[in-house]
């Protein structure tokens, strides 16, 4: 085993050993999101801090850090998700949660990582990823395993072209490591993901000859300045030339751009409640109608998930972007309860500024539309 891959390992190893542990020991004082969060703190400070003992030079790129651009001209950096499907995790009983460590090298693309599924007592690395012996294709059904809460629109298309069963799962790792199990035949997603969900996994995967790329072929590009990378098919590569043709029949829809992708979340989680892929800045800001709503992000993220000014909130229609240089405009109609069935229209228009991966502003107008 190489040094950086013995290495992407046995971080890996012990933040899956660190999330067992709070795991057991917060489950009846937190609720599942709660569980998520602490998680996720957690096992980001253990990986930082063995990352940085052990590789002070190198940059990192962390779904529970703030993104220093400066990594994007970095030799090498390690891209890492500390706990990958946190619902999952906050689900007593659900195994299908994972642990990312990748390298990232310039010229070189992913020369490194682990996943490690500490529900299954699983870790596996670039260098020890194993070789299944797959049944033949054609002997039973196969089986395409997608995101268990945003599964790709044209799954089932998908499916009923090349005869296959779909499976729903968590966490992209988990999903990853089910194909190179041989438990499934090909991951497929769409709608959404950043560097962070996926770079070990696909580390990993390729080691162990599986076909990985995005859902047009293209390669799966990582360290970009912009960390979402939306769509990815990982699959056993005797079925690429098959599954990949299907995708491309069926697979329409386009993908948003990254800063897009970021507001869209943002919206969503109005509704929702659920902000915790809202990617905002430490010191992000937010006004409404000249008013100061948000100092910080975790105060935005905050009142989006508790605050009772959003509680009534209904329905988002009409959603409209329009993406220039660093800044996004969404437009769309907000209906709001009112109390007896009733609800009030309003119309909205956010600006959110975006320099890099991460909001740092949002402008919010609200005008009355109209009562029904």
């Amino acid at each position: 085993m190489t040094d950086d891959a013995a290495l992407a390992a046995e971080i890996a190893t012990a933040a899956g050993e660190l999330l067992l542990t709070v795991r057991a020991a917060e489950a009846d004082a937190l609720s599942g999101r709660e569980l998520g969060r602490r998680g996720d703190h957690d096992a980001n400070v253990l990986i930082l801090e063995m990352l940085a003992e052990h590789r002070p030079g190198d940059a990192v790129l962390s779904e529970e850090s703030a993104d220093d651009p400066a990594r994007v001209d970095a030799e090498r950096v390690w891209i890492i998700d500390p706990l990958d499907g946190s619902k999952e995790y906050g689900m007593l009983g659900h195994t299908d949660w994972a642990v990312h460590v990748a390298l990232w090298e310039a010229g070189r693309g992913l020369t490194a990582g682990a996943v490690a599924q500490p529900g299954l007592g699983a870790v596996y690395s670039t260098d020890e990823a194993p070789v299944v012996e797959r049944r033949p294709l054609g002997e039973g059904r196969p089986r395409i395993v997608v995101s268990g809460s945003r599964p790709p629109e044209f799954a089932g298309a998908v499916a009923r072209a090349v005869g296959a069963d779909v499976v729903r799962m968590g966490s992209a790792g988990a999903k990853a490591m089910a194909v190179l199990r041989g438990e499934v035949d090909a991951y497929v997603h769409a709608g959404g993901q950043w560097e962070w969900d996926s770079a070990a996994p696909v580390a990993v995967a390729q080691a162990a000859g599986l076909f990985c790329a995005r859902i047009d072929g293209s390669e799966l590009e990582y360290n970009r300045p912009h960390p979402y990378l939306p769509d990815l098919v990982i699959c056993r590569p005797d079925w690429a030339p098959t599954l990949m043709a299907a995708v491309a029949e069926h697979a329409t829809a386009p993908t948003d751009s990254p800063r897009v992708a970021m507001a869209r979340a943002y919206i969503r989680s109005l509704i929702s409640h659920d902000a915790s892929h809202v990617r905002l800045a430490a010191d992000a800001w937010r006004v409404e109608n000249g008013q100061r709503t948000g100092d910080t992000g975790a105060e935005i993220r905050h009142r989006l998930e508790h605050g009772p000014e959003y509680r009534p909130l209904r329905r988002v229609r009409n959603l409209t972007f329009h993406e220039w240089g660093n800044n996004v405009v969404a437009r769309f109609l907000l209906e709001i309860d009112t109390g007896s069935g009733a609800h009030t229209t309003v119309s909205i228009t956010e600006h959110f500024d975006i320099p890099a991966g991460e909001i740092r502003s949002i402008l919010a107008i609200i005008e009355p539309l109209s009562e029904e």
